[in-house]
């Protein structure tokens, strides 16, 4: 089993470790839902429990998605870029990916020079955190 993590290029140096560039995607609709980084130890965790863990480059550890909203990301397929130094997941959200309650954290688009909210908020943060 080792190949598969052989075959991802953690080679970007940030918050003092070496981390690939993880984009979570709507399995579904395809939309994206977010980008995070994650460490070796972070891609052998979501490949062994089928949910999504990362490196948080500010807090400089591991976390579980959803650890403390409960909004898990299911793995449906993993994949990798031709360098390897970046990873899509297909995955099943529960609830919303976003820690300010909106469902993907791409909810604002520029428009007109000007950024615009296109997405509705599914919670209330301080309802959660």
């Amino acid at each position: 089993m080792d190949s598969i993590f052989d075959a991802v290029n953690f080679r970007i140096k940030m918050g003092g470790a070496d981390v690939a560039i993880a984009i979570a995607q709507d399995h579904a609709t395809g939309e994206v839902l977010m980008v995070a980084f994650m460490n070796k130890e972070a891609f052998e965790k979501t490949v062994e429990s089928g949910t999504m863990h990362y490196y948080s480059t500010s807090r400089r550890k591991i976390w579980h998605k959803g650890e403390e909203s409960g909004h898990v990301q299911k793995v449906k397929e993993i994949r990798i870029d031709c360098d390897g130094d970046a990873i899509l997941f297909k995955v099943e959200q529960n609830s919303a990916a976003c820690h300010e309650g909106y469902y993907s954290c791409f909810f604002r688009k520029l428009d007109k020079g000007e950024w615009k909210f296109v997405g509705d908020r599914v919670f209330k943060p301080e309802d959660v955190y």
